[in-house]
């Protein structure tokens, strides 16, 4: 297999499962706009996963393909209609909600046709407030959790890790969500998260 990323984007996210199944697989970094990355993808998006012939896009499909790959890794859910309902909405919160929250604060200038600082700034403002909102939910419910869904590791928690890396990034202190601040510390402490983050060269 070989996993296409760009560090730190949700491309770690499948990079971090990966880790977990001890698969046999080679990362490479892909530059934005890179024209030999869009002969592979024509979206020009990561993650992208090749294996046997067959190019995987959507870090959610990929997520899912892996999980019910390796079934031996319980990392899919439950195997119950309601287990498996409970990871699916915890993974459609990740990929529909909390992950386009973050779209307007890291690409501002695609989401007007204003070129105006103050107009630029309202949108980002708007962005982060969005995002505030998402991460107060995910910390409520984080509150004395060690795991996203159910009592054991799944591919939602590997989705999770990068989108609340980025909430570093904000002005808001990430410490302010005690939930969320201490989940996110004891992923970082895991031994394949950490092997896929300092392939990525996130760690200091």
């Amino acid at each position: 297999m070989k996993l296409y990323f760009f560090p730190g984007s949700c491309a770690l996210a499948p990079h971090i499962v990966l880790e977990w199944l001890g698969a046999g697989f080679e990362a490479v970094r892909i530059e934005k706009g890179d024209p030999k990355y869009l002969e592979i993808n024509p979206l020009g998006v990561v993650p992208a996963l090749e294996h046997e012939g067959r190019l995987y896009t959507q870090a959610d499909a990929i997520l899912h393909w892996l999980a019910d790959s390796h079934p031996e890794a319980q990392l899919g859910g439950g195997g119950t209609p309601d287990s498996n309902f409970e990871l699916n909405e915890w993974m459609a919160f990740l990929t529909g909600d909390l992950h386009p929250a973050f779209f307007p604060f890291f690409n501002t200038q695609r989401y007007t046709t204003s070129e105006a600082p103050e107009q630029l700034e309202a949108v980002k403002a708007a962005a982060k407030a969005r995002i505030a909102h998402y991460y107060e939910h995910l910390d409520r419910h984080l509150s004395g959790r060690d795991f996203l869904v159910g009592g054991s590791r799944s591919v939602a928690d590997a989705y999770a890790i990068p989108m609340l890396r980025w909430g570093r990034l904000l002005d808001r202190p990430f410490s302010d969500y005690a939930g969320l601040s201490a989940y996110l510390t004891r992923w970082e402490k895991d031994a394949g998260v950490r092997r896929a983050m300092q392939t990525q060269g996130l760690l200091k």
